[in-house]
């Protein structure tokens, strides 16, 4: 409509109406946002992320890793790539050979299939240690049991087992709560492919054997080298990531691969990624090999968040106090009759609240910073919050259905021949952010950063909250078209829920 020079550096491009009212009412027709164009070839990825240990209860440490990296997986299944979800859970390691004699000691029966009944891992994991530390006779047991579960005991790899099945069953908690999909690939997968890559690259002449034996791979860069084979003939981090890294470009095909880890990470990770270029395992411009660090969730001490008494928070306390809390909120509302739900509904939107609320609380941030925890900010209904966007989707959806109540316009027949037309400046506004949907998919592509989806997704409630304010929807002339409007501002808010992994809310 106009293009005209705004200071220096600066153009000032005014779109046309008609050319809003094109791409709106296309994306009616269609139903759902479209990504952006493909720049390359659809890609086979794979995502890492979640990653509890065994034995362990998950804690809002894991809580980073497992919501970022569930709204990566859904961005790039959204934009045509094929994702797998990889839990590169810790279920093996000398740490093992403590519990199994842990188990052993406080279950004598467990061998003849006497059942087990662990409800606290946290309590459980301390309990073993404790003993570990406090008796030798233990540790040399405990030692024993490593040595034997690596060369698969068929008693220690039982006991072994039910951990892992137990833990699992511990980790499912969290993930059922926050629509988690992750299949669980651990460390325990990789144990037989750790020597072919050790060989391979000693073949290649890459392979250093630096004092007391150790074998180690020296990449570009570094002071310090990755250690694939201990002195003692044992493997560790190093030996894993680099044995998963072979097979998942490999085995899996994998031409773009993101690790979703707390930033103390990268360096492992980008030495990880230097040998596999070394070797000539992943090629530039052929493969993308990232890491995702991610910063501390703090408490309002500053200091990493805990609870009262200085333990760790368990992730699913902190899901189910959100919760909780939103349940008092919503119940109140009920029994003051402000509330469109009824006690029926309470439970089921709380929880689509309180977890919103916390996903959202972390991913409209860049990953790499730190954040304090605060119950009070992300339960707030004003501001850029969870609570705020689900009202703002909320209250488009009630005027549609009051569309269909009071005025007798239902909204799936609008669709059929009906037309948004573009007039009020507020209603331009609107427009114009909806079609930058695509853009911010694009832009988010590059670093896989959510918070971009979310900055989006607030303009565009903010823009949505202007629109109905200053134009009157239900029984003006314009009627038909803005409760189209409102249609289009849900359909691309909703999906932008989805890539977040929030569920969205219909009535409040």
């Amino acid at each position: 409509e106009s293009l005209e020079i705004n200071g220096p550096g600066f153009l000032l491009c005014r779109v046309k109406g008609a050319y809003l009212q094109t791409h709106v009412n296309a994306l009616l027709q269609s139903g759902v946002p479209r990504p952006p164009p493909p720049q390359a070839d659809y890609q086979q990825c794979v995502v890492d992320f979640s990653s509890p240990n065994i034995a362990k209860e998950m804690h809002v440490g894991h809580l980073r890793s497992t919501i970022i990296g569930e709204s990566v997986c859904r961005i790039l299944e959204f934009t045509g790539h094929t994702v797998e979800r990889v839990n590169h859970v810790g279920d093996w390691g000398t740490q093992f050979g403590m519990l199994i004699q842990y188990l052993r000691e406080e279950f004598p029966g467990i061998s003849d299939g006497e059942d087990v009944n662990i409800t606290d891992l946290t309590a459980f994991y301390k309990a073993a240690k404790a003993r570990f530390d406090e008796s030798l006779e233990f540790k040399e047991k405990s030692r024993l049991n490593v040595v034997d579960l690596q060369a698969h005991d068929p008693e220690c790899i039982k006991i072994w087992q039910l951990l892992c099945d137990i833990s699992r069953r511990e980790f499912d908690k969290v993930y059922d709560r926050l629509d988690i999909t992750v299949k669980e690939c651990g460390e325990s997968f990789y144990n037989d492919k750790i020597p072919p890559v050790i060989d391979e690259f000693d073949s290649k002449g890459m392979l250093s054997v630096e004092e007391g034996g150790a074998k180690c791979i020296w990449v570009p860069k570094y002071n310090i080298p990755l250690m694939v084979q201990k002195s003692d003939g044992g493997y560790g981090y190093d030996s894993t990531d680099m044995a998963a890294l072979k097979y998942r470009l490999h085995t899996l095909g994998a031409k773009r691969i993101i690790c979703i880890t707390d930033y103390s990470q990268a360096d492992h990770f980008k030495m990880c990624f230097a040998a596999a270029g070394k070797i000539g395992w992943a090629e530039p411009g052929v493969h993308r090999l990232e890491h995702i660090g991610f910063g501390t969730v703090m408490g309002e001490d500053g200091k990493r968040f805990k609870t009262r008494s200085g333990e760790t928070v368990r992730l699913v306390d902190l899901l189910d106090e959100a919760v909780r809390r939103q349940e008092e909120g919503l119940g109140e509302r009920i029994e003051a009759g402000t509330a469109s739900i009824t006690r029926d509904d309470l439970h089921e939107t709380a929880s689509a609240l309180g977890y919103g609320a916390v996903k959202y609380f972390d991913l409209r941030r860049n990953p790499t910073t730190n954040y304090v925890f605060s119950y009070d900010r992300m339960l707030d209904l004003k501001g850029n919050t969870a609570i705020y966007l689900l009202y703002a989707h909320a209250r488009l959806e009630s005027i549609i259905s009051k569309g269909k109540s009071q005025q007798g316009r239902d909204i799936d027949e609008l669709l059929k021949t009906g037309q948004i037309v573009i007039g009020h400046p507020s209603e331009r506004n609107l427009a114009l952010h909806l079609q930058m949907f695509a853009d911010t998919i694009e832009t988010t592509l590059e670093d896989l950063y959510p918070y971009h989806i979310c900055d989006f997704l607030y303009s565009v409630a903010t823009a949505a909250s202007e629109f109905v304010t200053q134009c009157k929807v239900l029984g003006s002339p314009e009627m038909d078209s803005r409760l189209l409007l409102c249609r289009a501002t849900t359909v691309v808010m909703r999906q932008c829920f989805e890539l977040l992994g929030i569920r969205a809310v219909y009535r409040i």
